[in-house]
């Protein structure tokens, strides 16, 4: 499986649906969260995990099973957490996961601290792993609580090497499905899309036979988006590469998965030539010959975008977390990308032979996409009414993009494939991040060294004393050496912008500007005091 070729790739699913409490309403969803996620992964022909359950365990029985699902790990393997239960806040705003016998009183002590995982994650060596997060915020908050109504994971959870995926961002509940009062059990909507995206293959965007962490939040945002539920889930990643979570086994034709039914074993890829002939096998004679259903249209990798942030000049000196919403393309579910309505045949362009290029160009040169069918080598008779053909729909999406301290006006970040969606379904572009601080109202930024103009009273200069100047860190008090003549500079060494690449900071200068009337001045520095 690629994202992990020599480590082992392990699951610990925790679901917790009854309480001793009766202030913690039962959860009828968590139990089936855990089955349904553990035949996917678990499943050789999709996730090939190593999956361990937990199910209505006590707090204690959940801390031992997350410290020795985190220790004695290798760097290359892949780590997949899931967490079915409630979610509560103490009285500091800090996040805990309830366990059987969480008593919300004593939060720190019956249930699972948010922190207590975090720990065990920043200790363990495994360099990739994945959080699945399905927990019910609502009345986490009791009476007279401090905090706001955010659930703070990306400060509790994320860090580097990991991607969190949550079932919501605020205190919403995180629906269990449209007939809450139903007999029967069912997976909760995001759980319930994340499983449904891995079994079908159709999280498989760039139908590339592989599902990566991206594609699968992708999915399950969509998938909840369409179906209405009052939730939006949210994803924080900062993780080397892509990771791919599964194989897309029954995807929409997706070129490296397999319909259903197919053997478990290593598929093959059918290579551009003959494909080519597949699709003129038949010969022309008056009739279009229908693409194979695994071929689809041509996909091309989508156009990269750039976002601008504004971020104030202690924000770029010395670092931030900041969420971005932008209007981007995702695969199209109606047709998975193929643009065509739903069981309608997609034809080989006539002008092309289904190439997408048309006529022939030096060697060297760029190929010229086909004018008749814009280059996506098919022709749709009845095109999907929810893309209109395009294999790809507008949404607005949210991402969480660290910004490194030291960055400058101007600097942009690249987040790779977090852009759209290429036409047909085609791999994601990049998405550029475009710096723009903004102006300190007394700090003047030059490279990482900053400056500040100070006017102090005479008397101050040939005495000295201590004068109070504005710093990134707030206000500090600077000792003025006796004899200060006009002109001079005070350096603060280290109290300057962070340096991007490499450790340290920059200087705070501080230029002194002697006063011509020491009452008025004295008066002035008094005050500011």
């Amino acid at each position: 499986m690629p994202g992990s070729p020599a480590g082992r790739r392990d699951a610990l699913l925790i679901a917790t649906g009854q309480y001793d409490s009766p202030d913690l309403r039962p959860l009828r969803s968590p139990r089936q969260d855990c089955e349904g996620l553990a035949a996917v992964l678990g499943d050789p022909a999709i996730g090939d995990f190593r999956v361990q359950q937990h199910v209505d365990a006590t707090s204690y029985e959940v801390k031992r099973a997350l410290e020795q699902f985190f220790r004695h790990r290798g760097r290359a393997d892949l780590l997949l957490l899931h967490l079915s239960c409630h979610g509560i806040k103490d009285d500091e705003g800090h996040l805990h996961f309830a366990a059987r016998d969480t008593d919300k009183d004593l939060p720190a002590s019956t249930a699972v601290p948010a922190a207590f995982l975090h720990d065990q994650m920043a200790r363990c060596r495994a360099r990739t792993i994945v959080v699945l997060l399905d927990c019910c915020y609502s009345g986490a908050f009791l009476p007279g609580t401090k905090g706001d109504d955010h659930v703070h994971v990306k400060e509790e959870l994320a860090g580097h090497g990991r991607a969190v995926l949550t079932a919501t961002s605020r205190t919403e509940y995180a629906w269990e499905g449209d007939q809450l009062q139903a007999a029967a059990p069912q997976p909760s909507r995001f759980t319930g899309a994340l499983i449904e995206g891995l079994r079908t293959g159709a999280a498989d965007a760039d139908r590339d036979g592989h599902i990566t962490v991206n594609e699968l939040y992708d999915y399950a945002y969509e998938h909840l988006h369409r179906s209405g539920a009052r939730q939006r889930p949210q994803m924080w990643v900062e993780l080397e590469g892509r990771v791919m979570l599964a194989r897309a086994v029954a995807g929409a034709g997706a070129p490296g998965g397999r319909s259903a039914g197919a053997s478990a074993g290593p598929t093959a890829e059918v290579p551009a030539e003959q494909a080519l002939f597949d699709r003129l096998d038949h010969g022309w004679n008056g009739v279009d010959p229908p693409f194979s259903t695994s071929l689809g249209r041509l996909a091309r990798r989508g156009t990269d975008a750039l976002v601008s942030v504004e971020l104030p000049l202690v924000e770029t000196a010395l670092g931030t977390v900041r969420e971005l919403a932008f209007d981007s393309a995702a695969v199209c579910a109606g047709c998975a990308g193929r643009g065509a309505a739903a069981d309608a045949p997609v034809y080989a362009c006539r002008l092309c032979a289904g190439t997408g290029t048309y006529g022939r160009v030096a060697k060297g040169e760029p190929t010229v996409p086909c004018p008749h069918c814009a280059g996506s080598g098919v022709r749709i008779p009845a095109p999907c009414p929810d893309c209109a053909g395009e294999g790809r729909v507008r949404v607005r999406r949210t991402l969480s993009v660290r910004v490194p301290a030291g960055v400058d006006h101007g600097t942009r970040i690249q987040l790779a494939g977090e852009g759209e969606v290429g036409p047909g379904g085609g791999p994601r572009a990049d998405l550029y991040v475009n710096v723009v601080e903004l102006p300190h109202p007394e700090l003047q930024r030059h490279g990482d060294d900053l400056h500040l103009t100070r006017s102090i009273p005479r008397s101050l200069a040939r005495a000295g004393g201590t004068v109070e100047v504005v710093t990134l860190d707030g206000v500090r008090s600077v000792r003025v050496p006796a004899g200060l003549r006009p002109g001079q500079t005070l350096r603060l060494a280290g109290y300057g912008v962070r340096h991007l690449r490499g450790g340290g900071s920059g200087d705070l200068l501080i230029h002194v500007e002697l006063a011509g009337d020491d009452a008025g001045a004295e008066a002035g520095v008094a005050a500011a005091r």
